[in-house]
């Protein structure tokens, strides 16, 4: 598997277990052990995410970097990259 898609699905399996984990804290908000799974998976995400948006480019129109044109328009779009 080459390094833009092992980078774009351990993104994807971060927002699993954020999801996951936003839904048990819905019914359980004073777990401290919930509490810091959310802290430590978030914090992957958001280095993931950051790591990806260096290498390859945006995911999100909020990750572009350019500011002398918009360049989320570009050709092709991030689940088109392979």
């Amino acid at each position: 598997m080459d390094t833009e898609r092992a980078l774009l699905k351990k993104i994807m399996q971060y927002d699993f277990t954020l999801k996951e984990l936003d839904l048990y804290l819905d019914t359980h908000p004073s777990c401290s052990r919930g509490l810091a799974m959310f802290a430590k998976f978030k914090k992957l995400r958001e280095a993931a995410a950051a790591e990806y948006n260096d290498k390859f480019g945006p995911l999100v129109p909020e990750q572009s970097k350019n500011l002398r044109s918009w360049d989320w328009v570009s050709d092709p779009w991030p689940w088109e990259r392979s």
